[in-house]
Parts: structure tokens; C-alpha cells; sequence
């Protein structure tokens, strides 16, 4: 079995991420525009999400090549260039599409879970400095498209079923083709362990749990296609960032640093 060598476990057609923790939103808000309003009005309304680029994902294991593009400039200086000085992991999972929409056609709320065959593991790698400089206005580009890593096994909503529990309270009310009879998510324990370079052992950066979502899974499938956008078998619909509220529990190195301005060990 040491010699197996796993592939992607279905051919992913279409790649969306979504923003669905409020704890990670806060943070990276205070983190790029101050405590005052870090969480942008739409954010309370809406599963924010951008669509990401397929062909780089690849399977737990693959090396992942640092990239290089351009960083902010230094005062009056002109933007950097190189390889990226802030390579970041973030902890998420991701949903596996089973049967698809046909175009023009929305997923009903109540009925999106007959639409998501399982879940994956996902680290979206993220080059903090490139996607710092190129965000506004249109969002990530370079700074994420370089590599997704996902696990070679996908689990599907059914062996979930015996860790369904209710979903976070949402304040405004949702809108009513987001409004859902039964809203789940699930408790899964997540972890993230690094092993630095000459270190035999790995060691545990941070622990999070899959609940800690504000939008479900349900909600993101029918946001996504309320406007008629088609859904294939194969789509990957990635969380984002599956952070909590205590320290230990951010789900990427941006949070877990404070944008490098608090040492982490």
C-alpha cells in the first residue's frame, strides 16, 4: 500500500471558494481595513464567493511550487517582484457536486443536500503578498490560483449524517430563497500539523471544527445558482477558511500571525 499512489478522486470541471466564517471574515477584514468595519454589509446577506481555477488543483501529497508576482510597493518605490515571502495554507473543505442544474434553473434551498454527493479535505494555498497588491477591485487572482490542494477520499452527506448539528443563528434573517426549514452543519474536528525543514516531527499550528461555518452548504449551493448559473457532477465548492473564535482555532498562518506582525512558534 506505501507504493500506492492516489489520484484526484473526480475530474473537477468548475472550482468555486467561498468566505463562509464570520471569524475569519472579522479577522482579515481588521487585519486589511481596521477594526472599525471589518465585515463589509453584504457579507450578513449573502455567501460571498469568487470562482477559482480548476486545472491547478491537485492531490494531497503534490508538491506545490512557490509563486512568484508582484508585492505592494514600498513607499515611493515600485511594486516588488519575485517568489512569494508570504505562502500561506488555509484550512477548509469543499463540496464534491453530484447531480448538477440544468442552465437557467436555480437549486431549491431546502432541497441543495440531494444535490452535494460529499465532502474533501481542502488547503487553499495563498500568497498573501500577491493577493494583497492584485485584490482590489476584482478579488484573487495569481495570489491563490498557483495550487489547491485536496484529500484523495471524498465522504460522502450520508456517513456525515451521525455528526449533523445546528447551524449558527443569523442575524439579519436570511432572504427567503436562502431561508432553509432545517439548517445544518456538521461537527468535524479539523487540524492543521506542520513538519518545518530539518524537524523529524510534525507539530499542531491549529485546531477548528467544520460548525464554525456561517453559511451552509445548502446555502451556498443555492446562492450559487439562483441567478441561473449551471452546476456539473464534479464541481468543487470550497468553504473558505474554516476559522473559530479562539486563538487556536485560525484557520490559516494570515490569522494565526496577524499578517506577520505577532510571532508564531
Amino acid at each position: 500500500m506505501s507504493k500506492v499512489r492516489m489520484l484526484l478522486p473526480i475530474v473537477i470541471g468548475d472550482y468555486t471558494d467561498f468566505f463562509s466564517s464570520m471569524h475569519h471574515a472579522k479577522n482579515c477584514g481588521t487585519i486589511f481595513r481596521g477594526p472599525e468595519n471589518p465585515i463589509p454589509q453584504n457579507w450578513f446577506h449573502l455567501p460571498i464567493a469568487y470562482h477559482g481555477r480548476a486545472s491547478s488543483i491537485v492531490i494531497s501529497g503534490t508538491d506545490v511550487v512557490r509563486p512568484r508576482g508582484q508585492g505592494p510597493p514600498s513607499g515611493n518605490s515600485p511594486p516588488s517582484f519575485g517568489p512569494s515571502q508570504k505562502l500561506d495554507f488555509e484550512l477548509e473543505m469543499a463540496a464534491v457536486v453530484g447531480p448538477g442544474n440544468k442552465l437557467g434553473e436555480s437549486i431549491d434551498v431546502n432541497k441543495a443536500a440531494d444535490h452535494i454527493f460529499g465532502l474533501v479535505l481542502m488547503n487553499d494555498w495563498s500568497a498573501r503578498d500577491i493577493q494583497a497588491w492584485e485584490y482590489v477591485p476584482l478579488g484573487p487572482f495569481l495570489g491563490k490560483s498557483f495550487g489547491t490542494t485536496i484529500s484523495p477520499w471524498i465522504v460522502t452527506l450520508e456517513a456525515l449524517e451521525p455528526f449533523a448539528c445546528d447551524a449558527p443563528k443569523q442575524e439579519p434573517h436570511p432572504l427567503l430563497y436562502l431561508e432553509e426549514k432545517i439548517s445544518r452543519n456538521y461537527d468535524i474536528p479539523l487540524e492543521v500539523w506542520i513538519k518545518p525543514a530539518k524537524h523529524q516531527h510534525p507539530s499542531i499550528v491549529t485546531k477548528s471544527n467544520f460548525k464554525n461555518l456561517y453559511w451552509t452548504l445548502t446555502q451556498q449551493v443555492a446562492h450559487h445558482t439562483i441567478n441561473g448559473c449551471n452546476l456539473r457532477p464534479g464541481d468543487l465548492l470550497g468553504t473558505g477558511t474554516i476559522s473559530g473564535s479562539e486563538d487556536e482555532s485560525l484557520g490559516c498562518l494570515l490569522e494565526l500571525s496577524w499578517n506577520g506582525k505577532k510571532r508564531y512558534s
